[in-house]
């Protein structure tokens, strides 16, 4: 069994989807929901975020041989973008951005799609899942096992989301603020360290190719 891959997608989209952070955000953004009506919120926001990474996982691929785009390339682009993000949750950036993100789309569209957005897209299903997912998949190499396993983490990761939505109020009281800026920064070298390895992943592959 190829344990290493395992552990590296479960790291790699842990991190970028980062369902304890959602926690908070969950909560100041169904502001003034009851108890049912969150429920339905986050049981929407979780399957549209199924919805696409499945499609990225299983049509990313294909999509970037459509547009001449070599694994290798998007490789190096995915890790400089996912170190980007690492960059942000090490000095408390994302998380600032996170919340600016839902309050505008609150704000436009009152509160009527919040499921779908910010939740699903892009909290959930944001650009850093959709590279690792795509990444991940190209990495498997057609591997059945590698794919199979890949798509457990990913509904994996989301049901964390799923549940992370649900204790939202007692996750928030649990971790404080310390511990939660501790958390992030922690997880956000987590990914700088797995998204300089793509990043080198795709240069080797690339003069290999040469």
């Amino acid at each position: 069994m190829p344990y290493d891959y395992f552990i590296t997608a479960f790291a790699m989209l842990f991190v970028a989807i980062d369902p304890i952070g959602l926690a908070p955000i969950f909560l100041a953004v169904t502001g003034g929901f009851d108890e049912k009506q969150r429920r339905q919120v986050a049981v929407r926001a979780t399957l549209i975020a199924v919805f696409v990474l499945a499609a990225s996982l299983f049509g990313g691929a294909p999509l970037l041989d459509a547009l001449g785009i070599s694994l290798p390339a998007f490789r190096v682009a995915g890790g400089l973008l996912l170190f980007w993000i690492a960059a942000e949750m090490v000095f408390e950036r994302r998380s600032e951005r996170k919340h600016s993100s839902a309050k505008d789309q609150i704000s436009r569209d009152h509160l009527e799609n919040i499921a779908a957005f910010p939740l699903a897209i892009p909290l959930m299903a944001g650009p850093g899942a959709i590279t690792a997912v795509i990444l991940l998949a190209g990495r498997a190499e057609g591997d059945p096992v590698k794919l199979g396993g890949l798509v457990g983490i990913v509904a994996g990761v989301l049901l964390l989301c799923f549940l992370s939505y649900l204790f939202a109020a007692r996750i928030d009281r649990f971790l404080g603020v310390t511990v939660r800026i501790v958390l992030t920064r922690l997880l956000g070298v987590i990914l700088a360290a797995l998204a300089v390895q793509f990043v080198a992943d795709g240069v080797i592959a690339f003069i290999a190719a040469a």
